[in-house]
């Protein structure tokens, strides 16, 4: 038995989906047929020019550290692909190079934060953000966000509630668990605010590249020089196993950032890295838009099909892939609240989703996500389990 845990440990709570997860192992290995829609990871293998890229690189004996911002062939494509796909130039002497955006976080809150100090953070969110925090003895203002402001923290947020304490903001477009995007006047907005409270502006942009119809979510680069961007090659990229992220800067935080990366975890994984310098080419391209195409026509499939079983959900999400749904309408006394459902969906649809509790506090218990990442005949499958179920309840 452990002999002492640190309170911040402590603190740390763990995903509430890991059970649904590990009881659908459990159900799977009895042989029952389940359908994942609880985790956020498609069912797309890394593309293979990455691949081949990754292999490559291990034949040649890449295998060495590299500098602790990055491989500098890696900054220098990455600076490429802001220029070529938002217009935006930006040094790659601003970027660094993190072993996921979890890495690039841990950076950014350990270089900006003093203990007891905040960030101010939408309710729902990802979970790990407020985590991150308390592990820098930081905390957070969670501001409940709903659907008339597409669960994304606004302009009137900011000043209704910074206080003397609150030093970060961090948005996230397209966001986790609801999928919405930020416009570039609602990002210029948020900028102004938090400038005039003395504040940074951090996003968290990982779920570029996958946005919907012929909307281009806009990266705060182009409106704000001194916001910290995060971003990764998991999500658009579909490199999710081999953890690699960036950060982008402002004008002289760069050093900070790499006395921290060369304590924290001295450099990103090499191959990773060597293997990222072919997620840029074109044929890489072509491949990651029909992705986004498959994507979204699983969304435009579940969304229907969820609201005619029951759930609301108000706000049509136009990245990521997910749906963020209102199931009270769902609930009964046997099944109070989205934990509740969620398990009862397991075990009698055979359908994995995320309860509401995962991504924050606010009317969590009214609300779950669905990820639409897998195929969509799954999907459609799913959603007709779970209707018939419900028909029970």
């Amino acid at each position: 038995m452990a002999k002492h845990i640190s309170k911040r440990s402590k603190a740390i709570s763990p995903f509430h989906v890991m059970d649904i997860l590990a009881q659908a192992k459990a159900l799977q290995a009895q042989g029952h047929d389940i359908i994942h829609m609880e985790v956020g990871e498609p069912d797309f293998d890394t593309p293979q020019p990455i691949i081949d890229a990754g292999i490559s690189a291990l034949k040649d004996a890449k295998t060495h550290y590299t500098p602790a911002l990055g491989l500098p062939e890696l900054r220098e494509k990455i600076a490429g692909w802001y220029q070529q796909y938002y217009g935006v130039n930006v040094s790659p002497e601003r970027i660094v190079v993190t072993p996921g955006a979890s890495g690039a976080l841990l950076l950014v809150f350990g270089a900006l934060l003093e203990a007891g100090e905040k960030v101010m953070l939408a309710d729902p969110g990802y979970p790990c953000n407020r985590h991150f925090a308390r592990f820098v003895e930081a905390e957070t203002n969670a501001v409940p966000v709903t659907a008339d402001s597409r669960y994304q923290l606004t302009a009137a947020n900011i000043q209704q509630n910074w206080d003397d304490k609150t030093r970060l903001a961090l948005v996230a477009s397209p966001s986790n668990p609801t999928g919405t995007v930020l416009t570039r006047d609602e990002l210029t907005a948020l900028s102004t605010a938090i400038k005039h409270k003395q504040g940074t502006l951090i996003v968290d942009e990982i779920y570029h590249g996958l946005t919907y119809g012929d909307f281009q979510a806009p990266t705060a680069l182009a409106l704000d020089n001194d916001a910290f961007v995060i971003n990764s090659f998991s999500k658009f990229f579909g490199m999710t196993g081999w953890r690699l992220g960036w950060l982008i800067v402002p004008e002289g935080y760069t050093e900070v950032m790499d006395r921290l990366a060369q304590n924290l975890y001295l450099a990103a994984p090499t191959m990773s890295q060597y293997a990222a310098l072919a997620a840029f080419e074109q044929n890489t391209l072509d491949i990651l838009e029909q992705r986004r195409q498959i994507l979204q026509q699983r969304r435009d499939a579940l969304l229907p099909a969820l609201r005619e079983i029951g759930f609301d959900i108000p706000v049509k999400p136009q990245g990521a892939f997910y749906l963020y749904a209102n199931c009270s309408t769902l609930l009964n006394e046997k099944l109070p609240e989205s934990m509740a459902l969620s398990k009862h969906l397991l075990k009698n649809a055979g359908v994995a989703i995320t309860p509401g509790l995962d991504f924050g506090d606010f009317k969590a218990e009214q609300h779950c996500r669905f990820a639409y990442t897998t195929s969509e005949q799954r999907l459609l499958e799913a959603a007709e389990k779970i209707g018939q179920v419900l028909k029970t309840l």
